[in-house]
């Protein structure tokens, strides 16, 4: 019986700042964890204040507390926060390395901090465990800002080499992680995300026609779901629109350097044929996807590619590209086409859109595929690897 719980700081700024990807981590990261420690306990614990679940016992941590927003069971748990924003907050990271200074008394007491959004700050005598979704900025630099390349190319090396145990998402991930920073196999973990049981073929008539409605859907479309931003590659996207003439929605907010994406749809003359829904509630997500004839992922790069996932889990037909980690996630349940080859994006959506007896056959082992990924799993591994670097610590 574990009598000491561990305690584990988590930096869920990505979550309260609703952060796409990197917030959907770390919201189903908590959320696995805080389920894992109550199912792990035999006697109840209080709805009220979760903080003495063991076996672990969960903080949580994010910068620019005045704008953030908490979901459960985030809102319940203890917190640290700091008032910096995030320019600012890398900023006092980066000096902290660069000087020497320990930033341990921000987060308490705590054995171990875990890392979910590209920065791990400075620790002297906390471990740390850092979770790398992906190395884009390596591989293609016009998909960030100037000054987010320069803070990553300057600190990313210095963060895995300070974690103590590094989480990649994918094998890919892993081996890009490898091959530029030669960092020890044994330290890197690779565990999958997962998909949320909600993503599930919705065949609601009045759950899929409250949808079509509230974000203009048409009756047969390409959907793609993601934060507009380069390395989505969805000029790609507009063009096989342009050729092919079909209906693509775009469901997510702006990112950045998106003016020459939307741009493209001008320049195309399908203005008529795009529709931007802007973010999409996370409840109407599943039905979403379910209201679109396929999904395309066209990215250059991914570090795991979500979206995939849940395509696959709704019954969705999907291409995606063939880069990076995005046939790790799709298997043989999806078509895949180089990130450029517009000719293969064209014949592959078409078949996708026309044939029906080859979408029966995709839904069918997409649902398979996508049964292979669990956010509990994700957490349960997670949990393992926490165990072990507590235990390197007394070894």
């Amino acid at each position: 019986m574990i009598t000491q719980p561990l305690r584990v700081c988590i930096d869920v700024s990505a979550a309260v700042h609703h952060r796409a990807g990197l917030g959907r981590y770390a919201q189903e990261l908590v959320k696995g964890l805080v389920e894992l420690s109550l199912s792990d306990r035999e006697d109840a614990v209080s709805e009220q204040d979760l903080s003495d679940a063991s076996p672990l016992q969960i903080t949580a941590f994010y910068h620019q507390r005045g704008e953030a927003q908490l979901d459960p069971p985030i809102d319940r748990l203890p917190r640290r926060t700091t008032r910096l924003s995030v320019r600012p907050w890398r900023l006092t990271t980066a000096l902290a390395y660069f000087t020497g200074f320990g930033m341990d008394r921000l987060f308490g007491d705590v054995d171990i901090f875990h890392a979910t959004e590209h920065l791990l700050p400075r620790l002297k005598h906390t471990r740390s465990v850092f979770t790398l979704h992906d190395l884009i900025f390596q591989f293609d630099p016009d998909s960030h800002k100037p000054l987010n390349i320069a803070f990553l190319k300057t600190m990313m090396p210095r963060f895995l080499r300070a974690a103590d145990a590094i989480i990649a998402v994918s094998e890919c991930s892993k081996r890009d992680a490898l091959r530029l920073y030669h960092i020890p196999a044994k330290k890197i973990h690779v565990i999958y995300e997962g998909v949320d049981p909600k993503f599930t073929p919705i065949a609601d008539p009045d759950r899929l026609s409250h949808v079509r409605a509230k974000y203009h859907l048409p009756d047969r479309f390409i959907l793609h779901v993601g934060t507009i931003e380069p390395r989505k590659n969805l000029p790609l996207l507009f063009e096989v629109a342009a050729q092919i003439k079909e209906h693509v929605v775009v469901a997510g907010k702006l990112g950045w350097l998106t003016d020459p994406i939307l741009a493209k749809v001008k320049e195309l003359g399908i203005e008529d044929r795009v529709t931007f829904t802007g973010f999409i509630d996370d409840d109407d997500l599943p039905a979403l996807i379910s209201s679109a004839t396929v999904l395309a992922m066209p990215s250059k790069y991914e570090g795991f590619g979500l979206p995939v996932l849940e395509a696959l889990a709704c019954g969705t037909p999907v291409v995606a590209s063939n880069a990076a980690s995005l046939p790790e996630v799709g298997g043989d349940a999806v078509l895949f086409a180089w990130p450029e080859d517009v000719r293969s994006w064209i014949s592959l959506l078409t078949l996708a859109l026309d044939d029906a007896e080859l979408r029966g056959w995709l839904r069918e082992k997409g649902l398979r595929q996508a049964a292979k990924f669990r956010w509990e799993t994700m957490a349960r591994e997670t949990a393992e690897v926490y165990q072990q670097v507590k235990g390197n610590c007394h070894a």
